[in-house]
């Protein structure tokens, strides 16, 4: 089977500045990354942002298995379509992250007919917006260190220093060390540890930000340490807001790439969705919203984790309601779901088809609880059996009211996506109801998270730790109780046991931990064994991944 960085290398690219042309976006607004990225200067986000917004289209998905759903891929090829039928889309996207591309993915480019391009570079490096942001992070994290050493003015408490460092690969052996080893003249031994740079607050902050002032002021507002007395110590505190900002100022700039078929995207900012929210940058959305009549974009994971995130925390602080929402599955992934093992799921079973529609029907039910339009989307693969399609589009009709579209848009890029570009579109040409949140700002952080817990995951209830529970106490009693959640948790099940595939329910939600992110402007609820800094697989991908003998790079995928 052709690769998809062959399909990639295969088709030929068109200068960035056509793509910008086709867009709308004039040559003086591009800040060139070689002849096919560009970053967009900030005099023309600004005024893009100004502008009246198109419609928004967010597509989610199932729980993920290792059977794949092509989020990613449904999302290109819809914004392909879209244009193939003569609406003016662009496509907004997350940057990819090195931790998956060397682990377990390999890259987050979309998949054959469907992706953007260049995928080498867009998986590795980009245009350095992460190295900026694990340099600012890293940065602020040696000011403590360094404030502590030079009298500690402050009085800051070194065993209560909150602000831990990052890095953009999985290593497990970073999660919890020990600093300032070797005597007096390497400053104070105390616990640290390293988070991956996508869930760093400065990660959230700068996707959350609508400009550079915004920005500066959820710098300014992170906490980072506390004194002796409990005090919060913040990043404004330690004089650090200045140098962040100057290291993130190129990194608030929006990406423009393109599709295979030409189609414009912006690329910009990468939160998880498992450990964070999940979304590309509010600069992105909006700008590119100020630009094109539809904007397809989408949220990471399944629409239980990326979508209710994109919703509760992205919409409720940038004023973003989405106008249609596409929940992606693949028959594999609901036979992996209905209990068939990997191995076989080649093999025509409606059974296990039936048996794991009930995840799909959960997330559907959930985002049509945000007042949200819903289109079923299929990805299609070569093993579906037309017994299995016919068995999954009569669930559709008589369990949720509605048409399955298969999409093809992997093998035959937008032509394979018209009609699903032709549903989205009528739906987005429909008056758009405001969005709806699931819980209001005035509701207890505990019972926020309960909420969640139960309308969303189908859980009994939540269990936190003590240690949780009175920190979520002294987050209101210090103002905070009106921050949204961002819950941390498993992408693989809407349980903690990532083993419970389907839609388990009468669980309960443990809580383990709980972090303020006073800038980005969320709690986060540290759920079951998710790590904020994720360990490598048996066998990662960076063990396939080389450069060949003309220099290119391979096992990209």
């Amino acid at each position: 089977m052709t690769t998809d960085i062959e399909i990639a290398r295969a088709t030929p690219l068109r200068p960035i500045v056509q793509i910008a042309a086709r867009a709308g976006i004039p040559e003086v607004a591009l800040e060139p990354f070689g002849r096919y990225i560009a970053k967009l200067h900030r005099d023309f986000v600004a005024e893009a942002c100004a502008r009246d917004p198109g419609k928004l289209v967010l597509v989610s998905a199932i729980s993920p298995t290792p059977a794949g759903e092509g989020k990613t891929t449904m999302t290109v090829g819809l914004g392909d379509a879209l244009n193939r039928i003569g609406r003016r889309a662009m496509i907004c996207l997350r940057e990819p992250s090195l931790g998956p591309c060397f682990g377990q993915k390999g890259g987050a480019t979309g998949g054959g007919r469907s992706q953007v391009v260049p995928m080498e570079r867009i998986n590795l490096h980009f245009t350095g917006d992460f190295h900026a942001i694990s340099t600012a992070h890293n940065l602020l994290a040696a000011l403590i260190d360094n404030h502590i050493y030079w009298g500690n003015r402050l009085d800051i408490d070194s065993r209560r220093v909150s602000w831990r460092r990052v890095l953009d690969i999985n290593d497990r052996a970073l999660r919890e060390v020990v600093v300032g080893l070797g005597g007096p003249p390497n400053g104070f031994s105390r616990q640290d540890g390293f988070d991956i740079t996508v869930a760093s607050e400065i990660m959230a902050a700068l996707c959350l930000s609508r400009d550079r002032a915004d920005l500066e002021g959820r710098l300014g507002r992170m906490i980072v340490a506390r004194t002796r007395e409990r005090t919060p110590v913040t990043a404004r505190d330690l004089q650090a807001v200045g140098a962040m900002s100057a290291l993130l100022l190129d990194a608030l700039q929006p990406n423009l790439v393109q599709t295979l078929e030409g189609s414009p995207a912006l690329i910009h900012g990468g939160p998880f969705a498992n450990i964070a929210h999940g979304c590309n940058s509010v600069i992105a959305t909006r700008t590119a919203l100020g630009i094109a009549d539809i904007v397809v974009t989408e949220a990471g994971f399944g629409a239980d984790l990326g979508a209710e995130k994109f919703i509760d925390i992205k919409c409720r602080q940038a004023g973003l309601s989405p106008a249609v929402c596409v929940v992606v599955a693949t028959l594999r992934a609901l036979k992996m779901h209905g209990g068939v093992a990997r191995a076989d799921l080649a093999r025509e079973n409606t059974d296990a088809i039936e048996r794991g529609f009930v995840n799909l029907e959960r997330h559907v039910e959930n985002m049509r609880r945000f007042g949200l339009p819903v289109v079923v989307a299929v990805n299609h693969f070569e093993s579906d059996t037309s017994p299995e399609w016919q068995r999954f589009s009569e669930l559709c009709q008589s369990r949720l009211g509605t048409d399955a579209i298969l999409s093809r848009s992997w093998a035959e890029g937008a032509a394979g996506a018209l009609d699903l570009a032709r549903r989205v579109a009528a739906l987005c040409d429909k008056p758009a109801e405001p969005v709806h949140f699931l819980y209001p700002d005035a509701l207890p952080l505990t019972d926020k998270i309960r909420t969640i817990a139960r309308e969303i995951y189908g859980a009994a209830d939540i269990a936190i730790d003590g240690p949780a529970q009175e920190q979520l106490r002294d987050f209101e009693a210090a103002g905070f109780g009106n921050l949204p959640i961002c819950m941390a948790k498993t992408q693989y099940s809407f349980s903690t046991d990532p083993s419970l595939l389907g839609a388990p329910s009468g669980h309960i939600v443990e809580v383990r931990e709980v972090r303020l992110a006073a800038g980005a402007g969320f709690v986060v609820a540290i759920c079951g064994n998710i790590m904020t800094m994720p360990g490598l697989p048996r066998l990662p991908a960076a063990e396939r991944i080389h450069v060949d003998g003309q220099g290119r790079i391979e096992g990209l995928s």
